[in-house]
C-alpha cells in the first residue's frame, strides 16, 4: 500500500478505503471516545437517525433526548467502570424496527477507550424465513 495507509491488527487500509467502508455499512455508526465526546458517525443516505457534523465534539450526552439521557449515562457508567461490555435496545418508528447496541471499546489491556452505537434498521430482517444459499439474482 502507499505511505498513507494505516496498518491493522489484519491487513491496512487507507483512509479513503476505512471512510468508503464506513459509509457502506448496512448499519450506523458513532463513536464516542474515553471523555464521552462524539468523534465519528457514518453518514449515509438511510441513517436511522440524523446527524450534523456540529455534533462531532459535543459531549454525547448532549447528543439525546433529554428523557433519554441517564439511559446513556447509565451505560456509559457501567463500561468505563468495566461492569458491562454491551446494551442492547429495540423500538418500532414510523413501522421499522430498529435494533440500537452500544458497545463498550477497550485496548488490549481492557481500559475503556469509548463506546460504539450501532443502530440498524432490520425490519426486513425479521421477515426472513427458510434458507436461502444460492445466488437469487434476476438477469
Amino acid at each position: 500500500m502507499n505511505d498513507s495507509s494505516l496498518s491493522l491488527d489484519t491487513g491496512q487500509l487507507n483512509p479513503e478505503q476505512i471512510n468508503i467502508m464506513l459509509k457502506h455499512l448496512p448499519v450506523d455508526v458513532s463513536f464516542v471516545d474515553a471523555s464521552d465526546e462524539l468523534c465519528y458517525y457514518s453518514d449515509t443516505p438511510q441513517r436511522i437517525f440524523a446527524r450534523a457534523p456540529a455534533v462531532i465534539g459535543r459531549k454525547v450526552q448532549n447528543c439525546h433526548p433529554p428523557k433519554s439521557v441517564h439511559v446513556v449515562q447509565k451505560i456509559i457508567d457501567a463500561f468505563r467502570a468495566g461492569e458491562k461490555d454491551s446494551a442492547e435496545f429495540w423500538i418500532e418508528i414510523k413501522g421499522r424496527f430498529i435494533h440500537i447496541r452500544y458497545f463498550a471499546m477497550r485496548d488490549k489491556d481492557g481500559n475503556y477507550r469509548g463506546t460504539l452505537e450501532v443502530s440498524q434498521d432490520v425490519t426486513e430482517i425479521r421477515k426472513l424465513e427458510g434458507e436461502r444459499r444460492l445466488l437469487d439474482w434476476e438477469d
